[in-house]
């Protein structure tokens, strides 16, 4: 009985620190969201957690490591559109026309978080390599839309140009334009590229 006692005490245990681990990246990429990673520090991170500077340590013991499950826990819950789904599609027309809406909405819904790391990205180390998944989404996404067209150069630029989160920002914060607005901008350059 007393085996059984000290097993029931150790799965408390861990689901305790289960919890508190999560509690702990869930404030951290909050504070991420909200402010970024480079003005958010550790005792932020414990204050919003409830919980101590030396237990943020415990779990995480440097701000690469907290940085890393952030950003797991963050794109768990905000994937990306799929690419595959855009290569499978053979038209590069049409292709271009249902990838840029995706990718915007996308734009729209992580835009905070987004403009925070990016902002971040050479100011925070720990930023750069877990961020650089993100680098490579868009290097594979423009790749894709330019597939199957001429002038490849041209339209690679066009295409680069088209997912990117800064020109998503500038179309649509600066200029006034909707998602599906900038969108169909952006797919008629892509088509203008190629002619």
């Amino acid at each position: 009985m007393s085996g059984e006692k000290r097993k029931y005490t150790k799965k408390q245990r861990a689901e305790a620190e289960a919890e508190t681990r999560l509690r702990i990246t869930e404030s951290a990429m909050e504070l991420h969201g909200t402010v970024g990673p480079s003005r958010t520090s550790v005792s932020a991170v414990a204050e919003r957690a409830g919980v101590r500077r030396s237990t943020v340590y415990r779990h995480f013991p440097d701000e690469a490591a907290l940085f890393a499950a952030c950003s797991a826990h963050w794109a768990a819950g905000n994937p990306p559109p799929d690419i595959g789904a855009w290569a499978a599609i053979d038209d590069p027309g049409e292709r271009v026309r249902r990838a840029l809406p995706e990718l915007y909405a996308y734009y729209r819904r992580t835009e905070r978080m987004l403009s925070n790391l990016l902002r971040d990205e050479d100011l925070v180390p720990a930023v750069k390599g877990p961020f650089a998944a993100y680098h490579g989404y868009l290097a594979a996404a423009r790749d894709v839309l330019a597939a199957g067209r001429g002038r490849r150069a041209q339209v690679k630029a066009a295409a680069g140009h088209a997912v990117s989160f800064a020109t998503w920002r500038s179309l649509t914060r600066e200029q006034g334009l909707s998602d599906d607005r900038a969108a169909g901008l952006m797919a008629r350059l892509v088509e203008a590229a190629s002619a």
